[in-house]
């Protein structure tokens, strides 16, 4: 996502070169295809003209100083206006509240309300170890109830159990009595939502809002919708007292414009962005992180927090140790690093948070997550020893291998022929030779080509 807006802006920076300051002239050409960028990417209008006015107030008579160029100065301003315009700084979740603090999620059918509940809680409840209650009050949608059950038990916290014949309303206080009377921290409430706005489901979500005083009250809303999630937010922020928003779907191919227009119109911050649709991809909204990732300076920060929340420690201690020594890395432990990576969000995540130059470089446009699922399938076929001595495998062992993972034999020797371009980025490490890493790191990481 946004991946056009990154490149527009990258073109802006280029056509300053040569520059010796920044002048009406040419901060007039600049803007003229930040405006285009920011269009193309579904951003609303107002938004746009406001967010250029802003850039344009700031930008003129921008000394370029030390061995910045016009180019640089000029990102550093958009830079700043695209934090502001997100929100300036994260904004934490208020659970300040005689408990059980309510949260309640209002958006459009589709949107990803009952996904993101189920998010929500692993997240206060893994991370800060909140007891958690979750709720539906969506009696409208078939198996919304049932998918909301089947989510509270997958990350392990309470569900109350509703029916479609019950009134929302009457589901959401008896949730809320019971999270008193079992001592929840937080209960979760999840609503119906429509296929567009109508005045039966405004009046509906004011009820419950009314009924169980949330002191969160978060707008879900679709990052692919574009100038619709302007108007969706619009009708809510006059009918409910919004305090933050959640996006969704963040990791599709949408041209993003939500994200950038959606603070600016209900006037709530963004607390949070959905970044995969596994139950973990959910993470906490930093407007300056995003900015950085708009703009193709990557985002380090996330992919760390990414590592420590997601990384075995033993095992990457483990893995330390044979690089290291600079023997002993074996296919157990190459499929053990797909696995991490994975639990990361796959490649195209992590390189996603990558500077743009450092993701192009390491061919992220060519990334197939599909092909790593099967190199899983054909390590799995191997037994024990094949895995720990890949030289075992002659023709008719690849043969078997194949024929148990699904695959031909010649992506059987693609994969050894990975595994062993990755053992000599091993040694390279464990003799010191990180900069011959980098250079002959083309090819090497599994679903590259």
């Amino acid at each position: 996502m946004l991946e056009n807006l990154t490149q527009r802006l990258s073109g802006v920076v280029k056509g300053l070169r040569g520059q010796a300051r920044l002048t009406d002239d040419n901060i007039a050409d600049a803007l003229r295809e930040v405006r285009l960028a920011l269009l193309e990417a579904d951003v609303a209008l107002p938004v746009v003209r406001e967010f250029v006015a802003a850039i344009r107030e700031k930008a003129v008579g921008e000394e370029v100083v030390g061995s910045l160029t016009p180019g640089q100065a000029l990102i550093g301003v958009v830079h700043r206006e695209l934090t502001a315009l997100m929100g300036g700084v994260a904004v934490p979740l208020s659970l300040a509240a005689q408990p059980p603090a309510v949260i309640l999620l209002a958006g459009l059918q589709g949107a990803g309300k009952t996904t993101t509940a189920g998010k929500l809680a692993r997240l206060l409840s893994a991370e800060q170890k909140k007891k958690v209650l979750l709720v539906s009050a969506d009696v409208y949608r078939p198996a919304a109830i049932e998918q909301l059950r089947v989510l509270a038990g997958q990350v392990g916290v309470d569900f109350f159990a509703s029916d479609a014949s019950q009134q929302p309303v009457a589901i959401a206080t008896a949730a809320l009595d019971w999270a008193r009377r079992h001592y929840h921290d937080v209960l979760i409430v999840d609503t119906a939502g429509r296929l567009g706005i109508d005045e039966a489901m405004m009046r509906e979500i004011a009820e419950l809002s009314a009924a169980v005083h949330p002191i969160e009250t978060l707008f879900v809303v679709d990052a692919m919708q574009g100038q619709d999630a302007v108007n969706t937010a619009k009708a809510f922020r006059d009918t409910l007292p919004l305090t933050g928003v959640v996006l969704t779907k963040l990791d599709g191919d949408a041209r993003g414009g939500a994200a950038l227009s959606v603070r600016h119109v209900t006037g709530a911050p963004i607390k949070f962005a959905g970044i995969a649709e596994k139950i973990n991809g959910l993470e906490v909204f930093h407007p300056e992180r995003m900015a950085s990732r708009i703009l193709g300076m990557g985002d380090v920060l996330s992919l760390i927090e990414d590592v420590q929340r997601n990384v075995d420690v033993a095992e990457a201690q483990k893995l330390a140790k044979k690089v290291k020594s600079g023997k002993g890395f074996d296919l157990t432990d190459f499929k053990a690093q797909i696995g991490q990576m994975r639990k990361m969000g796959g490649i195209a995540g992590m390189m996603d948070k990558l500077p743009a130059e450092l993701a192009r470089a390491a061919q992220t446009t060519s990334v197939d997550e599909r092909r790593i699922g099967r190199i899983e399938g054909i390590i799995d076929s191997m037994t024990p020893a094949e895995r720990a001595k890949p030289d075992l495998l002659k023709a008719s062992r690849k043969r078997r291998i194949a024929a148990g993972a699904g695959v031909s034999v010649q992506e059987v020797n693609q994969l050894l022929n990975q595994f062993e371009q990755t053992q000599k980025m091993m040694k390279m490490v464990a003799k010191g030779g990180m900069q011959k890493m980098l250079r002959g790191m083309k090819g090497m990481l599994p679903g590259l080509r």
